[in-house]
């Protein structure tokens, strides 16, 4: 497997192109988010399951996919759109929001195991019959490829930055959004919480290893083991770690400034921004707001605590 470039990225553009939305970018406090919350399927996840679809030589009869949450909802929503039948295995953490909205897309859900890997090995016995085609959650060319359409959008809509922070599961959005980036004047800074540091633990010894998974985003950025080409692309990447604590105050600012509804995941990145996690002083910063799928009944809650900037 190698390492998508910029050509793979625009094909994968030009393949996706009408199926997936030009997500709109806003500026908060001089930061440049771009809302891919607001992508098909409440995330950035529809176009690496599109790109992988759309690139077979002829539709397949079945798609197969394990998630946490916000990749089965996507690859459901390519199932509905195209009308391929689907089945999507999530683990016992998956947010039943998530969960639901997988099942009101027409998706067969197998729901079982601890975490994202014990979904994927319950996956694997569907996924090797004749016609199926499993859409890798994140550690795929063509799923880095079109996730890399992300950036590919943000560099036109956003020319001159020079860092571009993304939230961290398994490698696929980072991966790809590094690999648009590679060679430019962009830094990409990947961040994780401190609770799945799967690519962060990965840099430290060189190569990918097995980490924990816990905290309020494991649902979605809860892979044990980051990928191998997710790993590959972002190997010059900053890393660094947020508390959940952090991610909770930066869903609880977007909520308030700008009336955007997102997940824990979701809010990961603009908590790096928002704790300091990371210095981007005098700096043109762009932010990936990831996700939106989650149980909007708390919004109450997040009018209700401390306001920015109180102790």
């Amino acid at each position: 497997m190698a390492v998508p470039s910029r050509d793979d990225i625009d094909e994968a553009a030009d393949r996706i192109g009408g199926l997936v939305r030009r997500t709109p970018v806003v500026e908060l406090d001089g930061i440049t988010l771009k809302l891919e919350m607001l992508q098909h399927a409440g995330s950035f996840k529809p176009r690496g399951a599109f790109n992988t679809v759309l690139a077979e030589p002829a539709p397949p009869a079945r798609l197969v996919a394990a998630s946490g949450g916000n990749h089965g909802l996507a690859v459901a929503h390519v199932g509905a759109t195209l009308g391929i039948p689907t089945d999507i295995f999530v683990p016992e953490i998956s947010a039943p929001v998530k969960v639901q909205a997988i099942r009101d897309r027409g998706a067969t859900v197998h729901q079982g195991g601890a975490d994202y890997a014990a979904a994927l090995a319950a996956s694997e016995s569907l996924a090797a019959e004749d016609g199926v085609l499993a859409v890798h959650a994140y550690d795929a060319p063509l799923t880095l490829a079109g996730q890399g359409t992300v950036a590919r959008e943000l560099s036109e809509q956003a020319p001159d930055l020079d860092v571009v922070v993304v939230a961290v599961g398994g490698g696929g959005l980072v991966g790809g959004i590094a690999a648009w980036y590679a060679g430019t004047g962009t830094r990409v800074v990947a961040v994780e919480p401190e609770l799945c540091p799967a690519l962060h633990d990965a840099l430290a010894v060189g190569h990918p290893v097995r980490s924990p998974v816990g905290g309020i985003a494991a649902d979605a950025l809860g892979a044990s083991q980051v990928g191998l080409l997710g790993f590959a692309a972002a190997w010059a990447a900053t890393s660094v770690l947020v508390s959940d604590d952090g991610i909770a105050a930066a869903r609880r600012t977007l909520w308030r400034e700008l009336r955007l509804v997102v997940e824990p995941a979701g809010a990961t990145a603009y908590a790096a921004v928002e704790t300091g996690a990371v210095d981007l002083r005098d700096q043109r910063v762009g932010v990936i707001v990831c996700g939106a799928n989650t149980d909007p009944s708390d919004l109450a809650s997040l009018d209700s605590g401390p306001p920015r900037g109180a102790p």
